[in-house]
């Protein structure tokens, strides 16, 4: 694995362990999904040293009434069976019916520790029936152990992701818990795939608060992008005065390089061969139109570094020409 991006994994789990409200942000729905059906006991929202940018916590502590929220259940994770192994015969199939059944005999007995256990029997019979964990999911509800039961269900929508049962009780489960967003999708899902009074009744409890929640963030988001977009036109601003302010100085260097008695094109403006000035060169047109030629002022920004580099023009009739006429005209170095 990449170094770095385990070291990002290592610091993300302290920070977990240092917050675990952490791990009730929205984004993070898959992270709690997954550890909870992998057995993992998650937390509740807490209201002290939550993240400022957490809109869950926020709205939890200013804006939704948590009432019915409970703790979360930390038994042992729950027989699921050995649904992709497990090779189920008809006389299986038979028997893991009659314990449903009776299961759900006894939960109409309000009997739900027996029913439970019935349950169990049934699911270790038939470990592919999607049916048998939202059943038993609907008893973990009963008995207010959502964590739990957010595991049959997950468990059950593997199987069957078009059975309505578990993601009313998944969506239930998450309403126990306080995760309103979750729960409001889940109870949604269930009434699109099979209408349920229970699902939906539950379903209007839950939306206004998932509601908020959803605005909140939004107005987090905005605020979030309108303060990158302030940042962003701040950087442009500033890279367009320290542009302008480049451009300035060019021109004012450019400038100075060119007043009478520089040498326009030359390092400090200081003529070539020791000229004591240019007001001769102004008045030759010849040599101001030669001094226009790039190959010329190429040659003589050259010169002008180093005299000596004069040698490499000594082949080159223009340049040498021109030379030869600043040489006479100003008495200074000779070719």
């Amino acid at each position: 694995m990449d170094p770095r991006k385990v070291s990002e994994l290592k610091a993300f789990v302290q920070l977990c362990g240092q917050n675990p409200s952490v791990l009730h942000l929205p984004e993070l729905d898959f992270l709690r999904t997954w550890l909870t059906g992998m057995g993992a006991t998650i937390p509740p929202p807490s209201t002290k040293g939550a993240p400022s940018s957490c809109p869950r916590v926020k709205m939890s502590l200013h804006l939704i009434d948590d009432e019915g929220v409970i703790e979360p259940d930390t038994d042992e994770p729950q027989e699921m069976g050995d649904f992709e192994n497990l090779e189920v015969t008809d006389e299986m199939m038979d028997q893991a019916n009659e314990k449903k059944m009776e299961a759900i005999a006894a939960l109409g007995e309000g009997e739900l520790q027996k029913s439970l256990e019935l349950f169990t029997e049934a699911i270790k019979l038939n470990p592919c029936l999607a049916i048998l964990y939202a059943k038993r999911a609907c008893v973990y509800v009963k008995m207010q152990k959502p964590n739990a039961a957010v595991r049959d269900c997950n468990r059950a929508i593997d199987i069957n992701p078009d059975s309505a049962q578990p993601y009313k009780w998944r969506g239930m489960a998450h309403r126990m818990l306080g995760n309103w967003e979750e729960a409001a999708r889940d109870l949604a899902t269930a009434c699109k795939l099979d209408y349920d009074d229970d699902a939906s009744m539950m379903l209007k409890e839950v939306q206004p608060k998932a509601n908020k929640i959803i605005e909140h963030r939004r107005k987090y988001e905005r605020k979030r992008e309108e303060r990158e977009i302030r940042e962003r036109q701040e950087r442009v601003k500033k890279a367009r005065e320290e542009h302008t302010r480049a451009q300035r100085e060019q021109e004012a260097r450019q400038q100075a390089g060119g007043t009478p008695g520089g040498f326009p094109g030359f390092p400090g403006g200081a003529p070539p061969f020791g000229m004591p000035g240019l007001g001769d060169l102004l008045n030759d047109p010849e040599l101001l139109m030669a001094m226009k030629d790039p190959e010329v002022m190429a040659a003589f920004q050259d010169v002008a570094q180093n005299p000596a580099n004069i040698t490499k023009y000594q082949n080159n009739p223009k340049i040498m020409a021109l030379i030869s006429k600043l040489s006479t005209k100003f008495g200074g170095a000779q070719a």
